[in-house]
């Protein structure tokens, strides 16, 4: 499942200078000049070594509903001529889009999307196409090294309180992208199917407390009654030795789970575990949450621990909120064009990409060339093509894919990598990036 509602009108997820350019493109009648724009990241964030495409999907929802009513054209009046107007009031994308498929690895320099049509239709798509590729991108990035520090341990995203309400949704989705299994966030179980995680807060044991001590019994006593034995109880509230010592009192060595959510985790997880198995609760799963990033969930893989939640460090892209993905004009009326300006510079023309791989799978090499020009040449390695049809004279392909079919890109693309790819450690990108002239 990956479906959205019907959602207001997206046009106005944008900047004013889109449709500036789009009225003086009109008066001097270049609005028609077939365009292709390119979004690339020149770079990677400091310190990774590849990144994850997100977004995709939601960008093609997001285009169905770039539309101009009335209440859009009444905000634009303010500062459009009436001509353009007009126009904005008929506009439908009726171009071409090609790109990387979601969930697929990208490097410096990939031409990750290309959109291709005139100008004027083209231009207006900037700031949408940036704002979801940009914090997708950077959310399924993240996520991606957190699932593979985890070694395939359960992974929930619970960071709907660290990001903005609008937000939280995306983020949810591109972390099951990336390979989390649940989500805390029950607009991203309504809206995308993800499947959805939760039991309860330290609100939920305090509330049980009265004039006579605290009654951490009587709380997990009324959870485990409400949501059955298979519940995880949170243990951290007041002594964690103690709380353990009572989820079992109360639960029996059958109860799903425990949750620590402070402290030193990897010491409390095996002092937890210990406890748990000396009890009988020999199934009992660990849960560990509390301001984990990749670095720290690598750093308890040795830990008895079943299962990560992880919140503020996923939602802010662990470091990287944005992917510093922009969106270029590469040629006009079939001519390169490209901007020079210092570290800021692009590659002209319409592009296509290629990836290469030796026989067991791992890639090797990833090679950039004029879309007009002749195939790469593998020389021994299997190469693949990175661009797929997108969007045809304005309508979606049936070559964009599902969100299950981009987990599955993303965990394969994460096993194809170079050992030293995979790294936590800053260093160079996976691969390199070669581009042809």
């Amino acid at each position: 499942m990956d479906t959205a509602d019907s959602v207001p009108s997206t046009a106005l997820l944008t900047d004013q200078y889109e449709l500036t350019m789009l009225a003086a493109a009109l008066t001097d009648g270049s609005a028609r000049r077939r365009c292709t724009f390119e979004a690339f990241a020149r770079r990677l964030p400091n310190g990774r070594r590849y990144g994850v495409v997100g977004g995709t999907r939601r960008l093609l929802d997001a285009l169905a509903e770039f539309r101009f009513g009335e209440p859009e054209l009444a905000v634009a009046a303010e500062f459009l001529d009436d001509r353009t107007l007009e126009w904005l009031r008929d506009y439908r994308f009726g171009g071409d889009i090609d790109g990387y498929r979601e969930g697929e690895l990208y490097f410096p320099g990939s031409p990750i999307l290309s959109v291709r049509g005139t100008f004027a239709e083209c231009v207006v798509l900037e700031t949408l196409i940036l704002s979801i590729l940009n914090h997708d991108t950077a959310i399924a990035s993240a996520a991606a090294r957190m699932v593979n520090a985890a070694g395939g341990r359960r992974m929930i995203e619970m960071g709907s309180r660290r990001t903005h309400e609008l937000a939280a949704p995306a983020s949810a989705r591109a972390a099951y992208l990336a390979g989390f299994d649940a989500t805390s966030n029950l607009e991203a179980v309504r809206r995308y199917g993800i499947p959805g995680a939760g039991t309860s807060a330290h609100a939920f044991t305090l509330l049980h407390s009265g004039p006579d001590g605290q009654h951490e019994a009587a709380a997990f006593r009324s959870q485990i009654e409400a949501l059955g034995i298979g519940t995880t109880l949170l243990v951290d509230t007041f002594d964690i030795a103690q709380g353990v010592a009572t989820a079992i009192e109360v639960a029996g060595p059958e109860l799903g789970g425990v949750r620590i959510d402070s402290g030193d985790l990897g010491v409390l997880a095996r002092q937890v575990r210990d406890q748990l198995d000396a009890l009988g609760a020999t199934r009992t799963r660990i849960v560990v949450s509390g301001d984990l990033d990749e670095y720290s969930i690598a750093a308890l893989r040795a830990e008895p621990v079943d299962a990560y939640g992880v919140g503020t460090s996923l939602v802010t892209g662990s470091g990287a909120p944005t992917a510093g993905m922009v969106y270029k004009l590469v040629e006009v009326d079939g001519v390169p064009v490209a901007k020079r300006s210092s570290h800021k510079e692009s590659r002209g023309g319409t592009k296509r990409a290629v990836r290469l791989a030796r026989p067991t799978g791992t890639i090797v090499e990833e090679i950039v060339y004029p879309a007009a020009g002749e195939h790469p040449r593998p020389n021994g390695f299997q190469a693949r093509e990175l661009l797929v049809p997108l969007v045809r004279d304005g309508k979606v392909t049936d070559a964009a894919p599902t969100l299950a079919q981009s987990r599955e890109l993303v965990a394969s693309g994460l096993v194809s990598l170079p050992w030293e790819g995979l790294k936590l450690s800053a260093g160079e990108p996976a691969i390199p990036t070669t581009f042809l002239q």
